[in-house]
């Protein structure tokens, strides 16, 4: 058999060395209360080698959260109680979404919105900071010095980008001098743009680590809902003969870009969380990942 191409190792974030595996904290809502809960879910993450943790200012509004800066401020009840585990995590959040607005990286928010979350989550800096979305009527000559600035005070790492197309990724990088250090686009097996729109042939030129959000199509895959049934059939077909989930096959597929993406698993349950780290393990051949590429695609390659 051809050797698999899903690729379980680091990926490197400016300096810092980063699982394959994310754990996102967009769920990460529960009540303040449940503290045990919160610190058992981060230290298996950790334990599962999910070093890197990707947040952001705004998840707060959705799973019963109490609105903006929920999750950071769990996050950092977690690290005030562990203070130890800061050391084992890379932690990315993001800025620039203001509700009601809805989009604003003029320089003043988001040096505001890089202060907040760093009160929230209890720390002096963050290593990944990025725009969690562009602002359409915002000039990237000062969203690149406003960054610049905030990691030139030492209040963030390395920069990146959100939900940019890329020419808007681009733009950005011409005024900051160099490639972002990484991009997060959506990417899954029912979403392939990044193979197709340029975003994955861009990061692989320059450098940049994708995070690729929503990797199991926002849990349309496990439940077989929403997405082709000739995909879940390859899916099944797939992950029997290695013996694994759907959820860790669909998994395997985006680690096995070459790109070399880093997948964000949102789930809240540990065994969830342990079946997807199994994707590290499966092999994968370009026969297989083309056959996935066709079924959800529903055309033949040329």
């Amino acid at each position: 058999m051809e050797p698999t191409l899903v690729d379980p190792s680091p990926r490197s974030i400016a300096g810092r060395q980063v699982g394959p595996l994310a754990f996102g904290h967009w769920r990460f809502v529960g009540g303040d209360d449940a503290e045990a809960e919160a610190d058992a879910l981060i230290e298996a993450t950790l334990d599962l080698g999910m070093n890197l943790h990707d947040t952001a200012d705004v998840y707060g509004f959705d799973w019963g959260g109490e609105g903006m800066g929920h999750a950071e401020r769990r996050l950092g009840g977690v690290l005030a109680r562990h203070p130890e585990w800061r050391e084992r995590m890379v932690i990315a959040t993001k800025g620039g979404i203001l509700p009601g607005v809805p989009y604003d990286s003029s320089p003043a928010y988001l040096r505001m919105a890089c202060e907040d979350s760093l009160s929230r989550l209890g720390v002096d800096h963050v290593d990944v900071y990025l725009v969690h979305r562009p602002d359409l009527l915002g000039h990237p000559e000062q969203v690149a010095e406003t960054l610049v600035g905030l990691r030139g005070a030492g209040k963030i790492g390395a920069i990146g980008v959100s939900n940019h197309t890329l020419e808007q990724t681009r733009a950005l990088e011409a005024f900051l001098g160099e490639p972002v250090a990484v991009t997060q686009p959506e990417f899954s097996v029912a979403q392939l743009a990044p193979m197709r729109d340029g975003i994955f042939d861009h990061a692989m030129a320059g450098g940049t680590v994708p995070m690729a959000w929503s990797p199991l199509a926002g849990g349309r895959v496990p439940k077989g809902e929403g997405i082709p049934a000739p995909l879940v059939e390859v899916l099944d077909e797939l992950a029997g003969e290695r013996g694994v989930s759907r959820s860790a096959m669909a998994m395997a597929f985006v680690l096995a870009n070459p790109a070399r993406p880093i997948a964000i698993v949102g789930s809240q349950n540990v065994d969830r969380l342990e079946d997807a780290s199994t994707a590290r393990e499966v092999a994968l051949t370009r026969a297989d990942l083309y056959r996935i590429i066709e079924a959800s695609e529903g055309v033949p390659l040329p």
